[in-house]
């Protein structure tokens, strides 16, 4: 298992570290309530060092990253951030990510951690004329630092009008006191923040610098089982969980991010699918009758025949309620349809639901 370069730091703090990605991860420190509340109302910072980093390079990296994601990559200019995913070639996902443009012919993906290996084979295989990529996921930090108070905290620290840069930008920054910092208007939470991308060097510069900025405001470590709670409530997918090599980007809701304007894998088949529409739908949906909907537990109608499954389930910290999402039949996926999630042999009461659900 890998480290990051703050795991002993967590350890101090004694959080629950946990193999995640191949990584010894976080996964709570004051417990999954009290750290996703503390998000949603002041401000949590999360170590995601366990993400890939990416840099595609040279005069043909736009026309690679065409050809690879779904999103339209021309869109967008310098210091823009995307989200995007990989099709595979089969109709399904290989990942979900960020491309940062960071000048003209430079480009830096962000990749989920379990799929470094996988991602960084895929696109290469894909690579002709001037295209210079370099992997540098093991030399980067990642800190999400989310919550309404984010701003305030991190302003101390940078003389960049962090209240100006609007979602999904980034700029290269003198940060704590060192150069070269990427600060990135993104983050998983639906909470606002940013997210801190650093050399390992500056690992425990910058988290102390942070926490100590953010003393005043109720300031939080925050761990991995908070971070999916805060994302399941904004109905953001996970990979593994809501999306995989199995799901089409239109079955998942993903449309959005599948632009025809441009040549890319899996084009003609997802355009159709986009036309014809799909057998299957990735939903939200909300408990009725008591109980946690859980990864995996079947999805029946009143009948009680199969018509899905659950791909990620927790009881909303927010909205004391459980809540989910789940691949149903077309038939089943409007908003306000009475279905049943089958937990521990029952049938548990649930209505499809918009997402997101903290609205």
């Amino acid at each position: 298992m890998k480290n990051t370069a703050l795991s002993q730091t967590h350890i101090e703090l004694g959080a629950k570290i946990v193999p995640f990605a191949g990584y010894n991860m976080p996964v709570q420190y004051s417990g999954v309530n009290d750290e996703h509340l503390c998000v949603r109302a002041a401000v949590g910072v999360f170590d995601v060092s366990h993400m890939g980093e990416f840099f595609v390079e040279g005069t043909g990296a736009l026309d690679l990253l065409q050809k690879v994601t779904s999103n339209d990559v021309s869109k967008l200019v310098d210091g823009k951030v995307q989200y995007t995913c990989l099709p595979n070639g089969n109709g399904g996902i290989v990942d979900d990510l960020l491309v940062y443009r960071i000048s003209e012919n430079k480009y830096m993906l962000v990749v989920n951690a379990s799929n470094i290996d996988k991602d960084w084979a895929w696109i290469s295989k894909h690579v002709s004329g001037d295209v210079q990529m370099t992997n540098e996921s093991d030399d980067y930090s990642l800190l999400a630092v989310q919550g309404p108070k984010a701003t305030e905290v991190l302003q101390k620290l940078t003389e960049v009008n962090l209240s100006e840069m609007s979602y999904y930008t980034f700029q290269e920054a003198h940060f704590a006191g060192i150069d070269g910092i990427i600060l990135s208007a993104t983050g998983y939470t639906g909470a606002g923040g940013f997210e801190v991308y650093f050399k390992n060097e500056h690992a425990n510069k910058i988290w102390t610098a942070i926490f100590e900025a953010g003393a005043g405001e109720g300031i939080q470590p925050i761990g991995l089982a908070a971070r999916d709670t805060l994302r399941l409530e904004m109905g953001f997918c996970l990979y593994g969980n809501d999306i995989d090599d199995t799901t089409s980007p239109i079955e998942a809701g993903l449309g959005w991010i599948t632009k025809f304007t441009k040549d890319f894998v899996d084009r003609p088949f997802l355009e159709k699918q986009k036309a014809e529409g799909v057998e299957r739908k990735l939903v939200g949906f909300t408990m009725i009758d008591r109980g946690i909907p859980r990864h995996d537990y079947e999805i029946h109608n009143a009948d009680g025949a199969v018509i899905g499954k659950v791909t990620s389930g927790t009881m909303s910290p927010s909205l004391k309620q459980g809540i989910g999402m789940g691949y149903v039949q077309k038939a089943y996926a409007a908003a306000e349809t009475e279905i049943f999630i089958s937990i521990r042999d029952k049938a548990v009461k649930a209505s499809v639901t918009k997402v997101p659900f903290l609205k």
